[in-house]
């Protein structure tokens, strides 16, 4: 049996055991590909949530649509952008909740690193 990973501060891997975990999330996220389901997510997002059993930190995390909660409640990237999409969030939104910024200064910093 293949030993755990290292641990690397300020992540959450997605392994088997964030897989399970997420499994209710993920799926939910994943419906989002379908233009209704969309709509009949934000025409009650609780109900939505409901339908899809999600537990109650994945269900405060989508409340918040705050990514960084939502990975570490099992989410998948890729299907957790499905969900930023509904919001218009982008990248750089989600790299300024990574990292602890603003959008602004998010974006400020990667054009100073642009400039090295």
């Amino acid at each position: 049996m293949p030993s755990p990973l290292p641990p690397i501060p300020g992540t959450t891997p997605f392994d088997g055991d964030q897989a399970r975990k997420g499994y209710a999330l993920n799926k939910m996220c994943f419906s989002f590909n379908d233009e209704a389901n969309r709509k009949a997510f934000l025409a009650n997002e609780e109900a939505y949530m409901r339908k899809y059993h999600l537990n109650e930190q994945q269900a405060a995390a989508i409340r918040a649509k705050n990514v960084l909660q939502l990975i570490a409640a099992g989410g998948n990237a890729y299907y957790l952008a499905k969900f930023a999409g509904i919001f218009q969030l982008d990248m750089q939104d989600i790299g300024a909740q990574q990292t602890g910024m603003t959008k602004d200064e998010f974006k400020a910093m990667l054009v100073a690193a642009g400039k090295d």
